[in-house]
């Protein structure tokens, strides 16, 4: 056996014994789902991942306060580096691809109190995130508070979604917009 083909015979044991011994600590954890190291996890108990779901490597699942919920919806792939931070509610559909570094948060951090470090502001702009059933966040996307990306549609990468994007669409840049309507 070449050295590359064991690493990744290890590495996916290591993936796979992990994701068998944290399942209990979640909400809900659907069968077939895998969650590659390392990882950050935050309120596990109020955090539901569907069935076929893959969570790549460097990821951050964070649902931060009391009575905060993340979803994760069944067959849903997040390629790696992807931060889901709830302090409200962030849903994720079904079968929702997500390119490295997506960052989808239902809420900001304050800026506005001086001398005060950003770190201890109070967070601001709660709001709930829902990424609908087929969409395809691209790499670098960045969702802000109160956004809804519709059924099928496609934002496309280094996009900054403020504004919600139509089912079957495509959105690209900063702000990202409305090009192209999908067949």
């Amino acid at each position: 056996m070449k050295a590359i083909d064991l690493y990744t015979l290890l590495r996916d044991r290591r993936d796979a014994l992990f994701t068998r011994a944290v399942t209990s600590s979640f909400a809900q954890f659907g069968t077939g789902s895998h969650i590659s190291l390392p990882i950050q996890v935050e309120g596990a108990e109020r955090i539901s991942i569907g069935s076929g779901v893959f969570i790549g490597p460097g990821s951050w699942l964070v649902a931060g306060e009391p009575g905060a919920v993340l979803e994760i919806g069944d067959g849903t792939g997040m390629s790696g580096y992807c931060v889901l931070s709830a302090i409200e509610h962030v849903h994720v559909g079904r079968n929702v691809l997500f390119g490295r570094n997506v960052h989808v948060a239902d809420h900001r951090h304050g800026i506005t109190a001086r001398g005060v470090p950003v770190r201890h502001q109070a967070l601001e702009d709660r709001r709930p995130v829902s990424i609908e059933d087929g969409s395809w966040l691209g790499q670098n996307v960045v969702v802000l508070p109160g956004v809804t990306v519709g059924a099928g549609a496609v934002v496309g990468a280094n996009s900054v979604v403020r504004e919600d994007v139509p089912p079957g669409t495509v959105a690209v840049g900063t702000p990202a917009r409305v090009v192209r309507t999908l067949d």
